[in-house]
């Protein structure tokens, strides 16, 4: 009971940091990215930043002995981070090309795009309860984010790959993890210097092309500095807490439970930047909570009636070699019970 409580405090605590660091990051993203703030409008080399101090952090708790790491071939290593790259070009791509309104509803779409292919890759399954809370979400969170959507034919093909590499990605964490036993820090640690060097590359092309500026002009004023610094620092904890969390449940109760962040940002944004919050908006928060708490629930019978049936299974297995043992000795000969009986 007290290691289940460990356990417990233990999953709260990866949620709460992920939910956390999330919302910081993007609130500091929000000050240094936007055009009353610093202008800093790099992305996808940002993203780079933030896996150069991850992979260096990586690297220092390798070397310092407090972890050790076990090897990801580094064929895989490569083609993960072309996908988490084409995930991250995707998304930002999708969001130049696209309506904010068709942007959000790509995100929303993460879910059943995770839910296929755990059920195509895993033959995972999932409950009526689990699939309606998971639809009570994406409408909750739809309505109090989904505004205008307007569609065009480059725009929906950025958003259709960013939604499939971003899926495969987070899955991928999950299946790395239990396919090499390694810890979410320790696969961490090796995937963001690949991340990091190939988005450190290319990122700066990939956002001239997306806002026609170059990185190279861009004056580093202090305050824009101390921002970016912020911002890689609240990043390692959100890739940490992101690994960890996937690696705990899975990709798909990252997503929905995830969406706990928009809820969050959503309000922190009226609080902080006079966001306007229509009653739209708090019903739809409202809804996506109540959806998540649902989820949770489903989540946690699904658990509790696969150990009855593991408690079962074991149970009549037990029976049944009991059974066979005591057809066993009843079919032996009456003097090979009486053998090495002691005489009185």
């Amino acid at each position: 009971m007290e290691m289940e409580k460990k356990v417990v405090v233990s999953d709260m605590g990866a949620w709460a940091m992920n939910v956390v660091s999330s919302v910081g990051l993007i609130m500091a993203n929000k000050q240094l990215m936007s055009a009353g703030g610093y202008g800093f409008s790099f992305a996808t080399t940002l993203t780079g930043f933030h896996f150069t101090l991850t992979g260096i952090i990586g690297y220092l708790s390798n070397a310092s002995g407090l972890s050790t790491s076990k090897r990801v071939p580094l064929w895989e290593l490569l083609w993960f981070s072309v996908v988490a790259n084409l995930s991250i070009t995707g998304m930002n791509l999708s969001l130049m090309l696209n309506s904010v309104g068709f942007y959000q509803i790509s995100k929303l779409s993460m879910i059943p795009m995770v839910c296929m292919m755990e059920w195509l890759l895993h033959s995972k399954n999932y409950s009526l309860r689990v699939i309606m809370s998971v639809i009570v979400v994406a409408f909750g969170v739809g309505v109090c984010t989904v505004t205008d959507v307007e569609i065009n034919a480059k725009g929906f093909l950025c958003a259709c790959v960013a939604v499939f590499c971003t899926s495969l990605q987070q899955i991928t964490v999950g299946s790395f993890q239990k396919k090499y036993n390694i810890g979410s820090f320790d696969l961490l640690s090796q995937t963001a210097p690949v991340q990091a060097i190939s988005l450190l590359l290319f990122g700066p092309f990939a956002d001239y092309y997306l806002n026609r500026k170059s990185l190279l002009k861009y004056h580093f004023s202090t305050g824009a500095t101390l921002f970016i610094l912020l911002s890689c620092s609240l990043s390692v904890f959100c890739n940490i807490s992101q690994y960890l969390c996937i690696g705990r449940f899975s990709a798909t109760s990252f997503q929905v439970l995830g969406h706990m962040k928009t809820v969050c940002v959503l309000i922190l944004g009226w609080i902080l930047f006079d966001s306007v919050l229509a009653v739209k908006n708090v019903l739809g928060m409202l809804l996506a909570v109540v959806g998540m708490i649902v989820y949770s629930w489903a989540v946690e019978q699904e658990k509790q009636a696969k150990l009855a049936s593991h408690v079962k299974s074991d149970r009549a297995s037990d029976e049944e070699d009991a059974s066979l043992l005591k057809e066993k000795v009843n079919s032996l000969p009456e003097s090979d019970l009486k053998f090495g009986q002691t005489k009185s």
